[in-house]
């Protein structure tokens, strides 16, 4: 990364303080260069979401080299959730810490890079990131890490409960889930909580055991899950939990498998 470069990406992240800025580093011709992008995200001071139509318009100038973002008040060390989406992205990200001394002043710190090497967020405990760890995150990981069944992503916005999307119905079907009224280790239990429609998703876990995390005890009749704004945990499954339960869900590839009652 040249000097004109990391100014720029500087300047960008000065600017948009106290927000999150973000943009991309490309290649064009021989040259690199670094292309200011939207934060989209609805707590700017907090997260990041780059636009997608700006790292299309990126990705018309020239291959897209790495992802850059800035941390206000905060040390540029990578977070988990930046690490995850470092993962996801397969690409090199550039973290820029920014701060407001005392003096009023905002001045830039230093520069962390991390590059993506296998790292995979824990599935109890994580921290809560709408869109990167959130309850979707938590059905898709825990099929892909315990299951083997890779179910794709999904774009969502926050909110998109209040907002007239219906996220789990509309894609369910379409991933390969037929609903079903006896629940077994792995099923999906769908919830409804303060939403016009089911807004919340959880992982039945009949055995209470995460085979990809042995550290921790057995926890049977259990249900893995994220609630909004709080860490990922295991709470058991009836009570509060079975009242806001609208339906449950099982994967076409595990139809035949045997069934337990919650």
């Amino acid at each position: 990364m040249n000097k004109v470069t990391l100014a720029a990406m500087e300047r960008h992240a000065l600017a948009q303080y106290p927000k999150e800025s973000c943009g991309l580093l490309i290649r064009e011709g021989r040259k690199q260069r670094y292309i200011p992008c939207r934060n989209i995200a609805t707590t700017p001071s907090e997260h990041f979401r780059l636009s997608p139509e700006d790292y299309v318009a990126a990705e018309e100038c020239g291959e897209v080299l790495a992802v850059v973002h800035s941390h206000p008040d905060y040390p540029a060390t990578a977070s988990e959730a930046d690490r995850a989406s470092c993962e996801a992205s397969g690409l090199p990200w550039h973290i820029i810490e920014v701060r407001k001394g005392d003096d009023g002043q905002v001045r830039k710190g230093e520069l962390v890079s991390i590059t993506p090497s296998g790292y995979q967020t824990p599935l109890i405990g994580r921290a809560f990131v709408h869109g990167v760890h959130d309850c979707l995150s938590i059905v898709l990981d825990y099929y892909r890490r315990e299951m083997g069944i890779e179910l794709g992503d999904y774009q969502r916005e926050d909110g998109w409960w209040d907002k007239g999307d219906n996220l789990y119905l509309d894609n369910l079907p379409a991933a390969g889930f037929e609903q079903i009224s006896q629940l077994q280790q792995g099923d999906i239990v769908l919830m409804q909580i303060r939403s016009p429609v089911p807004n919340h998703a959880a992982i039945y876990l009949a055995d209470g055991v995460l085979r990809t995390e042995p550290q921790h005890f057995p926890a049977p009749g259990s249900i893995l899950h994220h609630l909004y704004g709080r860490d990922s945990k295991r709470d058991t499954y009836g009570g509060y939990w079975g009242e806001v339960t609208v339906s449950c869900w099982r994967h076409q590839s595990r139809m035949s498998a045997l069934t337990y009652r919650p």
